[in-house]
């Protein structure tokens, strides 16, 4: 298949790690932001094909994962309202909340259907004016344009009983928080491609050249990774901080501009929690006022909900690549892909997800 066998190709995987280990002469510690990126090298294996100096540490971007306990709770309280059928993405069903997910809530007999866009929820809502429909709204840049689209065709329609659940997060305050930390280890990025795909990259120079840190925009593909972590290496070795583009078949500087004009027009900024790290300034987005009508979480007066976070479960740390999942004590153990502690152990994104299924127990 085009664009991807030809980025998965042994005999090259190989001279690309033979040259990042050629050129490597110092321990390295690198993160990749994606969780997308997490699991491709845990199931490629290429980190066991770098050389032993180079770490790779596994970022904080992964959507479901970084969404907050609390955001999790709003939507079981929302989904079990017997006059509301509550529409989400698959992988949400199972991130637990504090006492059951949504496939729970759907097992007592909430209405909770999966869609594969958000349109799909506003054709549910125009088709049964008589229920309230949410969607829950979550995901980085990436999947922000489509849900503001639906808000927009739902403004359109003049549809009264379809709101949006919103919980989305931005990758270069992320990143941001990451470099100012005194905990940070991290000494390059690869960056999300696909979230540059939307966004451009002309928000990481600036980023770059204040933490002296290069940046690497990267995608998804073994051989997209490893040219990523050989370009990075490169930098690194040579005293540089700049951003590169290692993705150019999806990515350009600008970025898509009319996605832009739509988020623009339909969110703005807000102070936003990640599940595990904290409330970081300026890293989501909230519904315009002029769209402030479609918040599920004014309309069904949740916002007070609170939630405590497991004592056990260390996912906070793996997201801010403090640990490796199997260095959490209740990895493999009380935390399971059936019993999960954590968003991590179930999002198809999730670190320890990937641990857990390519079997990386020590």
């Amino acid at each position: 298949m085009r664009y991807l066998a030809e980025f998965r190709d042994g005999e090259i995987a190989q001279r690309l790690a033979a040259e990042v280990r050629r050129i490597t002469t110092r321990p390295w510690a690198i993160m990749e932001v994606c969780g997308g990126q997490t699991h491709a090298i845990i199931r490629n294996g290429i980190d066991q094909l770098l050389p032993p100096e180079i770490e790779l540490i596994h970022g904080p971007g992964c959507p479901v994962c970084v969404t907050p306990l609390e955001v999790i709770d709003k939507a079981l309280a929302i989904a079990s309202r017997p006059d509301v059928i509550f529409c989400s993405f698959g992988d949400m069903l199972r991130v637990p909340g504090s006492h059951k997910d949504l496939f729970r809530v759907k097992g007592e007999g909430g209405d909770v259907r999966v869609v594969y866009s958000p349109l799909d929820a506003v054709t549910i809502a125009r088709d049964n004016p008589h229920k309230q429909v949410v969607f829950f709204g979550i995901g980085f840049e990436t999947t922000a344009p489509a849900n503001a689209m639906a808000v927009v065709v739902a403004k359109r329609q003049g549809l009264k009983n379809f709101s949006m659940l919103v919980s989305h997060v931005l990758v270069p305050p992320a990143i941001e928080a990451i470099m100012s930390s005194p905990t940070n280890r991290v000494q390059a990025f690869l960056a999300a491609g696909h979230v540059c795909s939307v966004m451009g990259y002309w928000q990481y120079p600036p980023l770059a050249e204040k933490y002296h840190t290069p940046i690497v925009v990267t995608g998804f593909e073994p051989l997209d990774i490893l040219e990523g972590i050989r370009r990075a290496v490169r930098q690194l070795e040579a005293g540089e901080a700049c951003v590169e583009n290692a993705y150019p078949r999806a990515v350009t500087f600008e970025g898509n501009r009319p996605a832009q004009r739509m988020l623009a027009e339909v969110f703005e900024l807000t102070d936003r929690a990640w599940r595990g790290i904290g409330v970081i300034p300026s890293s989501g987005w909230r519904l315009r006022d002029a769209y402030r009508d479609f918040d599920a979480e004014a309309r069904f007066d949740v916002a007070d909900i609170q939630a405590q976070e497991s004592a056990v479960c260390r996912s906070g740390e793996v997201l801010q690549g403090l640990i490796k999942p199997n260095q959490c004590p209740a990895f493999g153990k009380q935390c399971t892909p059936r019993t999960p502690l954590g968003a991590t152990m179930v999002s198809s994104e999730g670190a320890c997800a990937a641990y857990y299924n390519y079997g990386r127990f020590a």
